[in-house]
């Protein structure tokens, strides 16, 4: 290998996620981080967990988003039903969830506003058009912040593979080592 120093790439950080470093050099990791094998090791294999608990929490998040979309879009639909019947005489007959598992029927001659659910126990009348725009940008902000999530699970993902290849390399450099220094002793026996 031409480079002789103990990384190949710069540590990088994302979003707090701090960055691994590839390891080309252990022995030169080792002694620029002043850690021995079994210290960095432990070093390592924190690091390892700390990224997978950053991964389930982000994968976490995911998951809500990837429910509250298609909720959101439903609500925009609605919505947009309700601005096409305005006008027209006819009447939108809806089915809704009173509590959980109980279902009533409505029917909705002219609507004006809509009531939406903020979170909290907070409901607020809005206009259509008011409606429309909140919940517009409510989809466009959950759609941005699912894509930001999904690279910074690519990254972590980087991270973690990183680390798991340094974990292999260090041990496997130790295990190495140790073999010379038994074929070492060996010789000097004999």
């Amino acid at each position: 290998m031409a480079s002789s120093s103990s990384s190949s790439s710069t540590t990088t950080e994302r979003r707090g996620i701090p960055g691994a470093q590839f390891v080309e050099d252990v022995e030169t990791y080792l002694a620029q981080s002043g850690l021995d094998v079994n210290s960095a090791l432990s070093f390592l294999q924190e690091r390892l967990q700390q990224y997978k608990l950053v991964e389930m929490k982000l994968l976490a998040q995911q998951r809500d988003l990837q429910a509250k979309i298609p909720d959101i879009e439903k609500c925009l639909d609605v919505v947009a039903t309700l601005q096409a019947k305005k006008g027209s005489g006819e009447a939108l007959i809806a089915d809704f969830e009173v509590s959980e598992g109980i279902y009533s029927r409505a029917r909705i001659e002219e609507a004006e506003s809509v009531c939406l659910w903020l979170g909290a126990n907070v409901m607020l009348e809005y206009s259509c058009d008011e409606a429309t725009v909140l919940l517009q940008k409510n989809l466009d902000n959950a759609k941005a912040s699912l894509e930001v999530l999904v690279a910074d699970l690519q990254f972590l993902r980087d991270q973690v593979t990183i680390t798991q290849v340094t974990i292999a390399r260090v041990y496997n450099w130790d295990v190495h080592q140790r073999r010379m220094r038994q074929v070492a002793s060996s010789a000097a026996d004999s």
